[in-house]
């Protein structure tokens, strides 16, 4: 007889994967409207195209290498769900199985990589975005997610705290689109203004809402842990936008509408590691810290000349990580796991500290240097960048279309 829990876990994992799926067109317009008015369809193209690209992989061997059979701790078992052969009847059931992992993590991947795009905004071939986010996702994000996913090395040697993704999905995502803008170098010509902040509003409210699956769905079920991340993610994500509004105030004058849209996502960011680690004040907290903390790093990566213009390294990247300290330092959570979690402030082991600040270091670490490698040898062999005359306008130039009939 079937479980009714089991089943209902089943619905409720599905129906996340199917919310986390809105992130993929939330992104498009977030980053598309951020971006100049002749450049929004190949942001479009790079964001959307990772649901292409890294499914095919992922059902080939990225879950296998994630949750697969670990070899050493170093990656997963390339044949363990090879296109789920041999595994055909591991759901008949009607029960939880494999599918149903496969399908939830494969969104996890096509998203981290849609993320990156950021660094590449304006400047890079689109055919060599498909060889990049193919290559990226094989050697940087599969290690990664079985470091911290599966039964990698990370989470057997390190003590750290990380609920859904802050380190294989946004700290990874972060460093890795700093490295490819790096490597690309800033646009030849004055970087485009934000064309169209309705666009950026309505990605953002629709990434948040993607973030309830995400985050949610990281539960595994339809259990408290499900409505308790959930909860912290909705007041991390309100106060996340408070504190970058009011950074901007103090230091501007005005609070932007981009800020306020920068700072939800910076307040989602931060609480993805540390969703069960906190309680509600703890996640109204750092949703306000991270906010602020993310529009200073903004402020200081213009002034090192970092054309990075999307600014996934400061929310995603430096935003994974005040979320990841905070949980060591304020963590409280007494239901959502078997032990407590506690901080450092509320009696937790100092101990933990060290273990989240490997985890950290390695994680970015890794992503960046990796990622440099990566680029640099597609440079040289491929070539990446489109010719400077090309820039102001990629949407025709790569796609043969405009975003806007201006007849």
């Amino acid at each position: 007889m079937i479980d009714p829990q089991e089943l209902a876990d089943v619905a409720w994992v599905l129906a996340a994967m199917t919310v986390v799926l809105l992130m993929f067109p939330g992104i498009a317009l977030f980053y598309g409207g951020m971006s100049g008015k002749n450049n929004v369809l190949n942001m479009f193209a790079m964001t959307m195209s990772t649901l292409g690209t890294v499914t095919v992989l992922y059902v080939l061997f990225g879950h296998s290498l994630v949750l697969g059979d670990s070899l050493g701790g170093v990656i997963g078992d390339p044949t363990t769900f090879f296109g789920l052969v041999g595994n055909e009847d591991s759901g008949v059931d009607g029960g939880f199985s494999v599918t149903s992992d496969m399908a939830f993590y494969t969104m996890f991947a096509c998203i981290t990589v849609a993320i990156v795009a950021s660094g590449a905004l304006g400047r890079m071939k689109f055919s060599a975005w498909i060889v990049f986010s193919m290559v990226w996702v094989t050697l940087v994000y599969f290690p990664l997610g079985h470091w911290v996913f599966g039964d990698g090395w990370m989470g057997r040697v390190l003590d750290f705290h990380d609920y859904a993704g802050g380190t294989a999905v946004h700290m990874a995502s972060g460093f890795a689109s700093l490295a490819l803008a790096l490597v690309l170098g800033p646009r030849k010509k004055t970087a485009s203004r934000p064309h169209s902040m309705p666009l950026v509003l309505l990605g953002a409210g629709i990434l948040w809402m993607g973030w309830m699956g995400f985050n949610g769905g990281s539960a595994g079920g339809a259990n408290y842990v499900a409505q308790y991340t959930m909860m912290t993610t909705v007041y991390a994500g309100g106060t996340g936008m408070l504190g970058f509004m009011l950074y901007e105030k103090f230091r501007h004058g005005k609070s932007t509408v981009l800020g306020l849209a920068s700072g939800a996502i910076a307040g989602l960011v931060a609480i993805t590691p540390a969703a069960d680690g906190v309680d509600p004040f703890g996640a109204l907290a750092l949703g306000l810290i991270a906010g602020a903390f993310v529009a200073w790093a903004c402020t200081w990566k213009t002034k090192l000349g970092i054309d990075e213009s999307l600014d996934a390294w400061a929310v995603h990247g430096l935003g994974g990580i005040v979320g990841a300290l905070f949980v060591v330092f304020f963590g409280w959570a007494t239901y959502t796991n078997d032990e407590p979690i506690r901080g450092i402030f509320f009696g937790g082991d100092i101990s933990l500290l060290w273990g989240e600040l490997a985890a950290i270091a390695v994680t970015c670490t890794f992503s960046f240097s990796v990622t440099w490698i990566i680029v640099k040898v597609m440079d040289k062999t491929m070539g990446i960048r489109v010719n400077d005359e090309d820039e102001d306008d990629l949407d025709f130039k790569l796609h043969g279309e405009t975003a806007y009939d201006y007849n």
